[in-house]
């Protein structure tokens, strides 16, 4: 026997009387009290993997007492102090209206038959044990899906993309619906704003299959009428309309009202932008901008000190619409080291020691530092609200005692369009001004040059000024913790003498990420690319032809890239190991080593030692004492693919495997000049494979993540420097010999393997 009905005509009928109760947990918290029992636990024996089940505990009342929250697990377990915990009652009427909610959720999923028993168990006086027993039957299974439609609006494809319900799944009656929600929202997009999509389902219940019929019905083309602001008092309503995506007359399109009301929130200035368009059957749709204003100015002012920086102080100021239209004005500045001279060893602040092997005056540290900024910002430049137009420059001096000084200034001029929907691209131009005053490690360990003629060019007052491109597509689901969907960047980025640079390159880098639902509910399959090259084109003055700033490189490796391995730890590296270490060390001849003049060279790090003697001996020295430092690459190629699945003993939390990969290469490429074969050189260089495991506990600021990365990397030699107070400044010497470096140390067995692995603890996924 055949039954056609409407969507969910058989499900609103036991909505209705389940809702025709106090409503579900998540809209009623009425709680019995003492003397009721506490729930100890909630089970449902039948259930499958056919079902989430943590989505069938949301959806239902009765639930049991549990810690509140992830992080305190431990104490919920191993105190008796039960204030960590959220206790529940037994509400015996509640229990049996979850009986009827449990059949409800059954239902939408496809399980029309399902029948639903409850058992509570006494565990003691005041706990009891509740148990759901369930018989799921057989589901409802999708036969065939039809759509009507007028082929000249969507492509097939689209189409398809579109339908959520397929062949040969359970019937579920929310899929159903959001297909149904999805494909009102594209005739929409299209100017159908009054087009009816019409569901219907025909079930064969002894065959226990459906088949689902849409039809599209677009009705007429409607425009936007009328534009009606209300609520703008201090801001005029030609800034208004300036930051709306359409005008009167042009088609009324769903993406144009979210992006207009998108505008209106990141101008911040109002509190509330609505924008209400009144249900008519018509073709032209009169649109009501609700608005509530904020305040237009912000500013902030504090200080402070410290042992070390002595007294800061800080201000912060912002108009949010300066001369009207939407002009954005920021000012920022910071000051420190204030009164430095006075403070200077007294009290409680600490005596920076008067070195003068960095810049020649131990008093330079004692100067008054600083940050500052202004940028402004002029939205919907040329009247035009997809276009933004902003203009700023900085000054800086920034300081750490007795290691640096680095100054800066500059300015830059960014132009952004946006393209589409998330899809924004900007042409920018930035000066800047830099000169760093430190010892050559410095370098070595901070920006990863080692060589001393990219430190002489660092010292010394350099223009670091590129003009960039870039264009961003963002068409994932969610921003924190995206499901499906995809995600892109590209950027060009060129510097020379046109751009008033004395770094002179051309660079490009792309990006991307896809997301796809695999498997299990909630599950996701995720890939990363990325992929870049830099090409350096001569310097100018003090600079040499390979030089390029350590910022224009490339680097792989961390919480965000090769989880195997540290961050940036992937790719050319260096050690650095400290002089004093080399103090019983010996030549290659065997001979002392010197480490008091630039014969430190000769030193062979391989035989250096600990400097402390134990029993008269000075031991070995273990490769956990050298530090590898990276360089940096001029090209990169970097592929990763997780699958993250939920787990379901608890809720919020998430595992994960992966495999990441990079190689790093040290090539100069010019796949432009040269020809496509010289894109092989991207695989050329340090390279890793590295697979591994994590967790993630979601959260509203997004996942919490622990990922461990397996590191398989060998044993190789690498370049080695310290360092020797020469002419009264601290510079760097490169030893002559390598050294046998391991990332595993000198420890064998299971200690070697341990030391294999690489923890990663961040906030948000890794792509």
């Amino acid at each position: 026997m055949h039954l056609s009905c409407r969507l969910g005509r058989l499900a609103l009928a036991l909505v209705a009387s389940a809702f025709a109760a106090p409503p579900l947990a998540a809209q009623l918290r009425l709680r019995d009290v003492a003397p009721a029992p506490e729930v100890v636990s909630v089970q449902f024996e039948g259930a499958t993997k056919a079902i989430d089940l943590v989505e069938l505990r949301t959806n239902i009342y009765t639930e049991p007492t549990r810690c509140r929250s992830f992080a305190l697990a431990l104490f919920c377990r191993f105190t008796p102090y039960r204030g960590f915990e959220e206790r529940h009652y037994l509400n015996r009427q509640e229990l049996k209206r979850d009986v009827l909610r449990i059949r409800v959720f059954y239902f939408r999923e496809g399980y029309r038959e399902a029948q639903v028993d409850t058992t509570v168990t006494q565990v003691n006086d005041g706990q009891v044990a509740v148990r759901f027993h369930i018989v799921e039957g057989l589901p409802t299974v999708v036969s065939d899906v039809t759509i009507a439609y007028d082929s000249t609006l969507f492509a097939p494809r689209k189409a398809k993309q579109l339908t959520l319900v397929e062949t040969g799944r359970p019937l579920d009656l929310f899929e159903l619906d959001s297909t149904r929600l999805q494909f009102q929202n594209a005739l929409w997009d299209l100017g159908y704003a009054d087009a009816l999509v019409d569901t219907s389902t025909v079930v064969d219940q002894p065959a226990h299959t459906a088949r689902v019929q849409l039809r599209l019905v677009p009705n007429h083309l409607t425009t936007v009428g009328d534009i009606v602001i209300q609520g703008a008092n201090q801001v005029a309503p030609a800034t208004v309309l300036n930051s709306l995506s359409f005008r009167r007359g042009d088609v009324f399109r769903r993406s144009a009202m979210i992006e207009s009301q998108r505008n209106l929130y990141e101008s911040n200035l109002f509190k509330l932008a609505a924008l209400d368009v009144p249900e008519t059957f018509d073709s032209v749709k009169t649109v009501n901008v609700l608005l509530r204003e904020a305040p237009l100015h912000e500013a902030r002012i504090g200080g402070g000190f410290n042992t070390v920086d002595f007294v800061q102080t800080e201000g912060r100021f912002t108009h949010y619409n300066l001369f009207g239209g939407a002009r954005r004005l920021d000012i920022s500045a910071t000051v420190g080291n204030l009164l430095a001279g006075s403070l200077n060893g007294r009290g409680l602040f600490h005596r920076q020691l008067d070195d003068t092997t960095i810049t020649g005056s131990g008093n330079d540290f004692l100067q008054p530092t600083y940050q500052a900024s202004v940028e402004l910002k002029q939205p919907a430049w040329l009247q035009r609200p997809r276009n933004a137009l902003a203009i700023g420059a900085f000054a800086q001096r920034r300081a750490v005692p007795s290691v640096v000084i680095d100054r800066g200034y500059g300015g830059n001029l960014t132009y952004t369009r946006t393209v589409a929907v998330r899809a924004p691209a900007s042409l920018s131009y930035r000066f800047e001004v830099t000169r760093v005053e430190a010892g050559g490690p410095y370098f070595c360990v901070n920006f990863g040059v080692c060589d001393t003629t990219s430190i002489a060019a660092l010292r010394s007052h350099q223009r670091l000024s590129p003009v960039t491109a870039q264009l961003q597509v963002d068409r994932s689901d969610q921003p924190l913790n995206p499901m499906r969907g995809y995600t892109a960047r590209a950027v060009l980025e060129h510097a020379s003498s046109f751009t008033v640079s004395d770094y002179r390159y051309n660079r490009a880098y792309a990006e991307g990420a896809l997301y796809s639902r695999m498997g299990p509910k909630n599950a996701v399959f995720a890939a990363h690319l990325r992929v870049g090259f830099v090409r350096p084109l001569g310097g100018s003055g003090t600079m040499s032809e390979s030089v390029l700033h350590p910022r224009k490189r490339y680097y792989a490796g961390g919480s965000q890239s090769v989880r195997g391995y540290g961050e940036n730890q992937l790719g050319p590296r260096i050690l650095t190991l400290p002089r004093g270490f080399l103090a019983h060390a010996t030549t290659a001849s065997g001979a002392p080593c010197d480490v008091n003049s630039d014969a430190v060279h000769l030193c062979d790090p391989n035989t250096a030692r600990d400097t402390a003697a134990k029993d008269g001996v000075f031991g070995a020295l273990g490769d956990d004492k050298f530090t590898p430092r990276p360089l940096g690459g001029t090209s990169l190629l970097e592929g990763s693919i997780e699958y993250r699945f939920p787990l379901a003993f608890v809720p919020d939390l998430s595992a994960a495997v992966f495999i990441d990969g990079a190689a790093v290469g040290e090539r100069i490429l010019d796949p432009l000049g040269a020809g496509v074969r010289t894109l092989a050189d991207l695989v050329r260089g340090t390279g890793a494979i590295t697979p591994g495991f994590g967790v993630r506990y979601l959260t509203s600021v997004g996942p919490i993540r622990v990922d461990v990365g397996f590191n398989p990397s060998r044993a190789e030699k690498l370049a080695v420097v310290t360092e020797v107070v020469r002419n009264g400044k601290l510079e760097i010497v490169p030893l002559d010999i390598p050294k046998l470096y391991s990332a595993t140390g000198t420890s064998t067995g299971i200690g070697a393997i341990l030391n294999r692995f690489t923890l990663h603890l961040s906030i948000g996924q890794a792509y």
